[in-house]
């Protein structure tokens, strides 16, 4: 199984901490935050990690490798000095062969403590060619975005800075999607500058964007009131639990 890790942004909100350093990588305690998201992908079926990084992506590079130490195969696409947006980096994987048939995507900044082959089951159980997973947020953690009823997105969209989300929206995107590579190929053209929630949007009133509700919250480090929170999971969830994987599973590891 294979996840699209999304670690090109800025993280504005995080300065001057990502000045030079990735959000990605940005410690949580002593441990880097990939530690965390690759040993949770690891553990729940991802077999296969391609990272999208950009500015001071030479760090992640330095840091994760080749993805041996999580019994990864990890891979590497370059979005630039000029950032193409979401789904323009998903443009740039494509082109660079990296893609398979089908992949997840996921935020370099996000913790979502599921389980991410029930995801790509739901997902492979259905026609549409993407699904969006997403959590009953009713304003508690950022306005909603999502319209969602019977196992479909039926509107996402973004509220404007200080506009309020339209009615009904109850739900909120959750941070893991699964795409068909054809979709990318069809609908994001290349060498353009793309987002994914523009994608997500036109599918959505297309009746083309599946969905799937997870119970779970999120965490997210791209703000410090989110780093504080996730610091308070893994106060719960000790750092030796989080042990890099053992020789045998190394032994087990595939490469690129």
């Amino acid at each position: 199984m294979q996840c699209v890790i999304l670690a090109g942004g800025l993280g504005t909100r995080m300065r001057p901490l990502t000045e030079k350093t990735p959000k990605t990588l940005l410690p949580v305690g002593d441990v880097p935050f990939a530690h965390f998201q690759l040993s949770w992908l690891s553990r729940h079926g991802v077999t296969h990690v391609v990272y999208s990084i950009a500015i001071l992506g030479e760090q992640v590079r330095d840091y994760v490798g080749d993805g041996r130490r999580w019994g990864l195969s990890v891979r590497y696409v370059e979005d630039g000095d000029r950032l193409a947006g979401t789904a323009g980096a998903l443009r740039r994987a494509l082109d660079a062969g990296e893609l398979g048939e089908w992949f997840l995507v996921l935020y370099g900044d996000s913790f979502l403590p599921i389980d991410f082959r029930h995801v790509a089951q739901t997902f492979l159980g259905q026609r549409r060619p993407a699904l969006m997973t997403v959590f009953r947020n009713e304003g508690r953690f950022d306005a909603g975005n999502v319209r969602f009823s019977d196992g479909r997105v039926t509107l996402y969209r973004k509220a404007k800075k200080g506009e309020p989300p339209a009615a009904g929206m109850d739900f909120i995107d959750y941070g893991l999607s699964a795409l068909r590579r054809e979709l990318i190929a069809d609908r994001v053209p290349p060498g353009e500058v793309a987002d994914l929630a523009d994608l997500y949007h036109r599918l959505s009133v297309e009746g083309a964007l599946a969905g799937l509700e997870v119970s779970e919250r999120f965490y997210e480090i791209g703000s410090p009131a989110g780093m504080a929170d996730f610091e308070g999971w893994v106060a719960e969830h000790p750092v030796e639990t989080w042990a890099e994987t053992d020789d045998r599973r190394l032994a087990n590891a595939p490469h690129p």
